[in-house]
């Protein structure tokens, strides 16, 4: 079979891309919605447009635009992409929020590097958010990192989402830790019965 030589773009070429680039850059910050969302859209396959981004969302207040830089950032899918989503976990506007999970639940492996950290936070709200980005991750992977949650969690509203994840991704790593659970929480309403149902669905799958 004759090697076919792929042409590489010119110089000419080359620059076009990079005009285009810099003219999408400086249209994120254009008063006209339609034309950020349009900036937003055509900046996908540029890393190098992460800062960029990151600072339009900050300050965009349009749905439609917020939606379309996040998918810009999706598309990246880098570790900057990650650590622009983060602080919107601790987002006030529940819509921010919502679609900043919806963002990162579409890149688990890069999100997998932060999420010790997140299942460590201070605040249960960004705790109980990650467990949902936990889901993400291959069922080994995930009963790791559920099952270290556990073992320091106090908050029932965590715990109960931690159990609800074990009992739809747990391996029979999790038993031993939630037969642990079930004695050191028997008074704690709902989450005897939440703990029981995740051992017997692990055990089921197990047997």
């Amino acid at each position: 079979m004759p090697f076919v030589k792929r042409e590489l773009p010119s110089s000419a070429q080359r620059d076009d891309a990079r005009s285009d680039h810099m003219t999408s850059v400086e249209m994120l910050g254009s008063p006209n919605s339609d034309q950020r969302w349009t900036a937003a859209r055509a900046l996908g396959d540029h890393p190098g447009a992460v800062p960029a981004l990151a600072a339009a969302l900050k300050a965009e207040h349009v749905p439609r635009v917020r939606e379309a830089i996040m998918t810009a950032l999706v598309r990246v899918g880098d570790e900057a992409s990650v650590q622009t989503l983060l602080p919107y976990l601790r987002s006030s506007d529940a819509a921010r929020r919502g679609a900043a999970i919806d963002a990162l639940q579409s890149l688990p492996a890069a999100v997998a590097p932060f999420l010790a950290a997140l299942l460590q936070d201070t605040d249960s709200d960004v705790r109980i958010l990650a467990i949902e980005l936990v889901r993400g991750l291959p069922a080994p992977e995930a009963t790791r990192l559920l099952c270290g949650l556990l073992a320091n969690e106090t908050h029932p509203n965590v715990c109960a989402s931690a159990v609800d994840a074990l009992a739809e991704l747990g391996t029979p790593d999790a038993l031993p830790v939630l037969q642990e659970w079930a004695v050191r929480f028997a008074k704690t309403p709902f989450l005897p019965f939440a703990i029981s149902v995740a051992i017997a669905r692990i055990s089921d799958a197990k047997g």
